[in-house]
């Protein structure tokens, strides 16, 4: 059987390469794109190599970057700009693989096993597409190149900015093996916590460990990780005509200013309701559960579940029954911070559970109705009226 040959393709501190590539007076400087302090979400998103120079952290305050490098120049995100590019990087990579698999906004799999000998060896193919890509959109990739997915991903992480990184069957456990055990995807605090009560330092650790223990303590994945390190990653890169369904669509704010009344929430569910509702029909779905979530001003998460009897992608119904889950829980006596509100449970909008209890016809026609309006004079020309005199969270920020 072929040995496959997988890349992990990654834009470098994507965002400010972005912004820099967009507008050249930046290039040279210290850049971080970051939240808005008046919004609340004055937290540094990502950073520049010359802002990393000076020790400059993804997540941390405005304030504390700025202590540390004063000529920091901050720039709101340009979500819109940012997904043009990152279209842009999947055209260059589908030049060559028509298997080439999403992992957010700024990272791609790549598939070469079958298209490899028409562009060189391994070497040849990666830096061809990183200059390619730096010619063409004045942004730098990083690209790690593996038999398996997992090891292409850590290869790219390995060398920033603008490198290629090649490990092989022959070189791997030199390379993975001493890395401590967080480098890898999936592996957070809190699981690297487990791991630390057993004993385990070093991805190489892993491997060592009995099958009964992995199975005991992490299950199903603590087996399928220890696999991988062992050099028996199976997992497909997917094609990109390769989709698969939508689970759930969801939307959360952080409010400008903490909440307390029913009024009050119910102005930011309607906001947040219209816009799932809207990317419900977009997609062609129908929703039969949906979840609330309120953060306190404290920082403590109350949540609270709903099955519906029928399936729906109707404004009025989502707002309506958000509204009831929350009744059902929640006294409004406590400061609201955030909240997020989920649709799941979806099915094709073709096929419809009718409710004996709700007149979906008129429903469909209105959600039709405004669908036509905001196509046609755009999405914020028709908005729900408990939305209009909304102060405590920036429209502008609902995606849509």
């Amino acid at each position: 059987m072929k040995e496959r040959v997988i890349f992990h393709c990654d834009a470098n501190s994507f965002y400010a390469s972005v912004e820099e590539a967009h507008n050249p007076d930046l290039k040279g400087k210290p850049v971080a794109v970051s939240g808005n302090p008046k919004t609340r979400t004055g937290i540094i998103l990502t950073k520049n190599e010359t802002a990393k120079k000076f020790g400059v952290l993804t997540g941390e305050a405005i304030w504390q970057a700025k202590s540390k490098c004063p000529n920091l120049i901050c720039v709101p995100p340009h979500h819109k700009l940012y997904e043009e590019y990152s279209q842009q990087l999947r055209q260059i990579y589908e030049k060559y693989t028509d298997r080439v698999e999403s992992f957010g906004i700024d990272e791609c799999w790549l598939d070469v096993t079958e298209t490899l000998k028409f562009f060189g060896d391994k070497q040849t193919l990666a830096d061809q597409i990183r200059a390619e890509v730096k010619e063409s959109l004045n942004i730098t990739i990083s690209v790690g190149v593996s038999f398996g997915k997992l090891f292409a991903k850590l290869g790219s992480d390995l060398k920033k900015p603008d490198a290629t990184t090649i490990i092989t069957r022959e070189n791997y456990k030199q390379i993975i093996y001493p890395l401590p055990v967080n480098s890898i995807i999936g592996i957070g605090k809190r699981l690297k916590e487990r791991f630390d009560k057993l004993g385990v330092v070093q991805l190489g650790d892993i491997t060592l460990l009995p099958d009964s223990i992995l199975k005991k303590k992490f299950g199903i994945i603590g087996l399928d990780l220890k696999q991988k390190l062992c050099g028996n990653d199976q997992d497909q890169v997917k094609k990109f005509d390769d989709h698969t369904p939508a689970k759930s669509v969801g939307n959360g704010t952080t409010t400008i200013t903490d909440i307390y009344s029913r009024a009050e929430i119910l102005s930011v569910v309607s906001a947040l309701c219209d816009e799932i509702s809207t990317r419900l029909r977009r997609s062609n779905f129908n929703a039969q559960g949906l979840s609330v979530t309120l953060k306190t001003a404290d920082f403590k998460y109350f949540n609270q579940t709903l099955h519906l009897d029928f399936c729906t992608n109707s404004l009025c119904d989502l707002i309506t029954f958000s509204m009831k889950i929350l009744d059902s829980f929640w006294q409004y006596n406590l400061p609201v911070r955030a909240i997020r509100i989920c649709a799941y449970n979806l099915s094709s909008a073709q096929t419809v559970q009718l409710n004996m209890f709700s007149n979906t016809q008129k429903k469909d026609s209105l959600s039709a109705g405004l669908d036509k309006v905001r196509q046609k004079y755009g999405y914020y020309s028709i908005m729900p009226a408990s939305t209009l005199k909304n102060s405590h969270i920036d429209l502008t920020r609902v995606e849509v």
